[in-house]
């Protein structure tokens, strides 16, 4: 099997690849910045030593995928990129308090977002992958899984706290967050390439469907374990999967 994107790949399909790519690069590096503020908040509530010690490694985590992306994007054509942020902003609303911003952001970063990914490089191991590729998915998923973890443990100690309720009206707004205003609208030819999977990109139908089969079946019955209540967030899908049909 060819290892090199310089098989036969259309160029408008490469240069979507290796924008996939670059644009994973900045997610990770702000995943890094996130994960290196969490581990001290973490911290300050009294979490458990492996909670805290999970958030740092998956800091570390993140910048270790931002490099392999990078590598990956510049193999398919991509010369420049972003610049590397000093800083990220939290995604919890103002008004809140300290506890309650945590836990937002944990539930938006690790039990959203992380266990999305996970989704969505499970769906993209194809056998028909590039080894690379396929290598580096792999990495990332290994690590994406401990991610998702440590957000449903620390919702599983503050729920023992009874202290989750609130987020049930937040929901939406993380969803809002984690995806692209574009994914509930029409992609283009080339993004539905089929040729897009082998290379590590989800074609756009493949990774709306994605993201809402993820949501029903593992992030909304995990939120309802721990006593949220998804009636938002699943009228929130509806809504956008009605508006983009």
């Amino acid at each position: 099997m060819n290892d090199s994107p310089s098989e036969p790949l259309a160029d408008p399909v490469r240069r979507l690849v290796a924008e996939a790519w670059t644009f994973r690069r900045q997610v990770e590096l702000d995943a890094a910045l996130r994960f290196a503020r969490l581990t001290e908040q973490l911290a300050q509530l009294g979490a458990p030593e492996a909670l805290v010690s999970l958030a740092q490694r998956a800091a570390e985590d993140e910048r270790r995928h931002a490099g392999m992306c990078e590598l990956l994007a510049r193999t398919y054509g991509q010369v420049d990129m972003p610049p590397v942020p000093l800083a990220v902003e939290e995604v919890a609303p103002p008004g809140m308090g300290f506890r309650e911003r945590v836990l937002y952001e944990v539930v938006a970063a690790c039990c959203i977002t992380e266990t999305e990914s996970t989704a969505v490089l499970t769906t993209l191991l194809v056998p028909d992958a590039t080894p690379r590729v396929r290598a580096v998915l792999r990495d990332i998923l290994r690590d994406e899984v401990a991610h998702a973890r440590l957000g449903w443990a620390w919702l599983a100690r503050e729920h023992a706290e009874g202290a989750v309720a609130f987020l049930a009206g937040h929901v939406p707004s993380m969803l809002e967050g984690s995806v692209s205003p574009r994914l509930f609208a029409a992609g283009g030819p080339e993004e539905e390439s089929p040729a897009l999977m082998k290379h590590g990109v989800l074609p756009h139908t493949r990774k709306r469907e994605t993201f809402v089969r993820a949501l029903r079946d593992v992030v909304f019955p995990g939120l309802e374990r721990f006593g949220v209540n998804t009636g938002p967030g699943r009228s929130w899908v509806e809504r956008r999967s009605a508006a983009g049909a």
